[in-house]
């Protein structure tokens, strides 16, 4: 089929609130390393990874590899029965735990593993309560469209009881009117008040992004989570972190994104880039709160072989390439470029963040006269030239005025150097100031 007639079959056959990028959705037919084609053979340098999703590389040959042999051998047994793939993978993920050993429980979404987590820190505690962030996307279940703290992501009105959703760290746009580091942590310190006016006074605990993801990119002061986590410890919870998107190195340096704050989490959610594009996802927990669920629990996908050995291609591949310091190297090759365009556009790129090879800017109307208004409409323009120009963003933030940048983590600094010239002429074209 051509693009077209794919693009035609999408519209007839496929619900319409499965959104597509772009005026023109791209139909894409293959893709290698950082670049995309479409059906017409159009090349896309891919600066959004599948919404971070091929963590390594498109098609990478190493686990591509690994698939084809799994593929071969075994195909699907389920959790009920242990294969090599997966405890090997639980193994070595558990090894890289801030804090100590972990044990892990497969699932295929990271919708499945943060329902896991909220279960788990539920039964282990014994409370019902649960502390969510503003800001933050957790997934498409009812449970996981109530953590979500995103109306245009809220399909319908009634939530599962329970959720309380503090202020996000989001200092660009911060909820309270403060200025960090002035400020205090106020929006940390604030969980207090919300569990004490809002809760039972006893949590369940705090499920958080260290960067948020769909809230575009967002990253907290260092000290955030230090002062969150000790109010919900001592509120009876436990923290979990969502490594969803921040995870496998994204953020630079450490294997986690949380490590950058200084925080063990007790509970760890991952999915996304664990097996390169494959449907794959964990929860993860220190052993005595794993065995605190009382019942029989399977995943009939979870663990399935043919991800599960991807996934451990996907971590020798993170060993033989140090992809956390080869990320936070790239990663500021990245910011770096990202504030130039900042000096070449001042009024219209009003914020430039992130951690290793995940960045953003956010648009607004004259960053220069104070007016941080998002500009939606020029994001979409320039969301339009980006693609005309073949290249491949990711949208965010509450008023979807925000682009995140989260390439393969094997791109090559002239791939990066290229699409930020790409970016320039899709800023320029649009008419950014």
């Amino acid at each position: 089929m051509n693009g077209d007639e794919v693009r035609a079959k999408h519209s007839e056959f496929l619900f319409p609130a499965t959104i597509n990028y772009y005026a023109e959705p791209i139909a894409v037919d293959h893709a290698l390393g950082c670049t995309v084609y479409d059906t017409e053979g159009r090349p896309y340098l891919d600066f959004f990874g599948g919404i971070l999703t091929v963590s390594m590389g498109h098609c990478e040959p190493r686990i591509n590899a690994a698939i084809h042999a799994q593929v071969d051998k075994l195909q699907h047994i389920s959790s009920l029965y242990p294969t090599e793939p997966t405890v090997r993978l639980a193994e070595r993920l558990s090894a890289t735990a801030p804090g100590g050993p972990m044990q892990s429980f497969f699932v295929g979404t990271g919708t499945e593993a943060d329902e896991m987590a909220v279960m788990l820190a539920m039964c282990h505690t014994g409370n019902s309560e649960l502390i969510a962030l503003r800001n933050s996307y957790s997934g498409r279940s009812m449970l996981a469209q109530t953590l979500t703290a995103h109306s245009n992501w809220r399909v319908l009105p009634t939530q599962i009881p329970g959720i309380k959703h503090a202020h996000a760290p989001y200092c660009y746009r911060c909820d309270l009117g403060l200025k960090y580091p002035s400020c205090d942590m106020a929006c940390a310190r604030d969980i207090e008040k919300l569990i004490q006016y809002t809760t039972t006074g006893s949590i369940a605990g705090m499920l958080a992004e260290p960067v948020q993801g769909v809230g575009g990119f967002m990253v907290p002061p260092k000290e955030y989570f230090q002062v969150a986590a000790e109010i919900v410890r001592n509120y009876g919870g436990l923290f979990i972190s969502d490594e969803v998107q921040t995870g496998f190195g994204r953020t630079g340096t450490h294997m986690w994104g949380i490590q950058h704050f200084g925080v063990e989490p007790d509970i760890m959610t991952m999915a996304k880039g664990i097996a390169n594009g494959l449907p794959a996802a964990n929860c993860m927990a220190r052993p005595e709160i794993a065995r605190s669920i009382p019942r029989l629990t399977i995943s009939t996908f979870g663990a399935n072989p043919i991800p599960m050995a991807a996934a451990n291609a996907v971590m020798d591949v993170i060993e033989a390439e140090d992809i956390p310091a080869r990320s936070a190297r790239l990663g500021d090759v990245l910011h770096q470029g990202l504030l130039a365009l900042q000096q070449r556009f001042p009024a219209n790129i009003g914020d430039v963040r992130g951690l290793g090879l995940m960045q953003a800017i956010e648009i607004v109307v004259d960053e220069t006269a104070g007016d941080r208004t998002p500009e939606v409409a020029l994001t979409g323009r320039i969301f339009e030239q980006a693609k005309a120009v073949g290249l491949l963003l990711g949208k965010g933030g509450r008023f979807g005025n925000v682009f995140r940048i989260a390439p393969p983590m094997l791109i090559e600094e002239h791939e990066l150097e290229r699409g930020l010239a790409l970016f320039e002429q899709a800023l320029e074209a649009a008419g950014a100031r």
